[in-house]
């Protein structure tokens, strides 16, 4: 099934936290990092039709507390407004 997100919407796929760092050492819950980052799957458009400065792929740091969970295929993802993307990385 392919979801398009309409208007400037940005549909991601969040990324786990790291479980054990570079060395081994195994990270507990407590302790891990609660960053917001994730993978782009689909992205809309400006209102004008441009497109967004993200693509399908991309891998995004993402804030903002409005976000709405999907499950899709037994796999959850997140829509949230495109002006909640903080930055892309590369």
């Amino acid at each position: 099934m392919a979801i398009v997100p309409i208007g400037e919407r940005v549909l991601i796929r969040p990324r786990k936290p790291e479980e054990k760092t570079k060395s081994g050492i195994y990270i507990p819950d407590s302790a891990q990092e609660k960053r917001k980052e994730g993978d782009v799957v689909a992205c809309g458009t400006y209102k004008d039709g441009k497109e967004l400065p993200v693509q399908a792929g991309d891998r995004i740091l993402y804030g903002g507390y409005s976000s709405e969970k999907i499950t899709v295929e037994d796999e959850e993802l997140v829509m949230i407004e495109f002006k909640d993307v903080i930055a892309k990385v590369e």
